[in-house]
């Protein structure tokens, strides 16, 4: 793989995150439709900006490279199965249910960017980008603990 195409590769498998984190955003509003309980909706805002400045972050770095940031969301991309999945879902939800399908879009978000600081071909040789992707990761593996053992008290409740 040449320089240019290896550049490429790059920026399209930040697009990906950039359009899950899109998705993200787009699942959390919907969760906040389907809820009127104080504490989910400061949580489901929170992690609204979370993944919005996860977005801005990742722009600013497919800036560096040279590429094109995407605006859109995965509804025609790989990431098909995941919070676009999650919004249709909300619909006539209890809060475990809400919160499962929360969890479920955290597992896909969590998986794209594992894949991504996975893929062999991408070779990452910016320790920023790195540690940039490595430090969103984390705080989507937060966020999932946490929708987590929300759902689980929910069951108990």
């Amino acid at each position: 793989m040449g320089v240019l195409q290896h550049i490429q590769h790059q920026i399209s498998a930040l697009n990906d995150l950039i359009k899950i984190n899109n998705d993200r955003i787009a699942g959390y509003e919907k969760a906040n439709e389907a809820t009127d309980e104080t504490g989910l909706n400061l949580l489901f805002n929170e992690y609204i900006d979370q993944s919005k400045n996860y977005v801005s972050e990742i722009r600013e770095y497919i800036h560096v490279l040279g590429g094109s940031p995407t605006d859109g969301t995965t509804l025609s991309g790989k990431f098909y199965h995941t919070w676009m999945d999650v919004k249709a879902a909300f619909i006539n939800k209890d809060r475990h249910g809400i919160l499962a399908d929360c969890e479920h879009g955290e597992d896909v978000a969590k998986k794209a960017y594992r894949s991504a600081l996975d893929d062999k071909e991408l070779i990452w040789e910016d320790d920023k980008v790195v540690s940039l992707l490595t430090n969103q990761l984390e705080g989507l593996r937060i966020a999932h603990d946490t929708v987590k053992g929300l759902r689980d008290a929910a069951v108990d409740a």
